[in-house]
């Protein structure tokens, strides 16, 4: 059995880009479901993909479906044509477009053909990650979900929002336990000829407790 590896790039930028792995026998709708998933997409856009040459120009179109759009030759169907039937050369590409509204475009290149690979494996399957890759319906940052946990974690967004508030708070609280420091010690300087040094010792442990 035959496994074709192929690296899909994201065409705004080539260096973010997943390896896929796909038997020779399997369809490119197998192909259009795996790249997908490499790029946490949802499946519920129109999607073709084209021949194409080394320098990108684009081909016949294996398409998801036949769509309302001037065709130069009727595009082949993704369900019907084995992903092996296209592989012409050893550096074959293609490329693939989802959601004609938005024009997501990957440049899919083939990498390397495995010869005896594990049948165990369930293909097809994402061999490799690079890249924080683009958000379907937004913008992903570097933390990418992770830090929607942290957030959760340490409330950041309230901190946020109060630092001010809580900063002059806190702020105001030194000053009166200054103050409260200040008059207590007014009133034990009077009684330091009663007391002895066991009540220097409490003074410590009470200014202490009070910071």
């Amino acid at each position: 059995m035959a496994i074709l590896k192929f690296r899909i790039s994201w065409e705004e930028d080539d260096a973010i880009y997943r390896d896929v792995m796909v038997k020779h026998t399997q369809h490119f709708t197998d192909l259009h479901h795996i790249i997908l998933k490499a790029f946490e997409f949802d499946e519920k856009h129109d999607a073709t993909f084209f021949r194409s040459n080394e320098k990108w120009q684009r081909g016949r179109e294996i398409s998801k479906a036949v769509y309302e759009k001037n065709y130069v030759v009727p595009p082949l169907m993704m369900d019907e044509v084995l992903i092996g039937s296209e592989i012409l050369n050893t550096n074959q590409q293609f490329v693939y477009l989802y959601d004609f509204a938005k024009s997501w475009t990957f440049l899919i290149q083939l990498i390397q053909v495995i010869k005896n690979a594990d049948a165990e494996l369930n293909y097809p399957l994402v061999s490799r990650i690079e890249g924080v890759g683009p958000m379907q319906y937004g913008t992903k940052g570097l933390l990418g979900p992770n830090f929607t946990d942290i957030e959760e974690k340490y409330d950041l967004t309230e901190a946020q929002d109060g630092f001010g508030e809580e900063g002059e708070e806190g702020l105001g609280s030194d000053d009166d336990s200054e103050e409260e420091d200040a008059h207590a010690s007014d009133e034990e300087d009077t009684s330091d000829d009663d007391a002895g040094s066991d009540d220097a010792g409490g003074m410590f442990d009470d200014s202490t407790e009070a910071y």
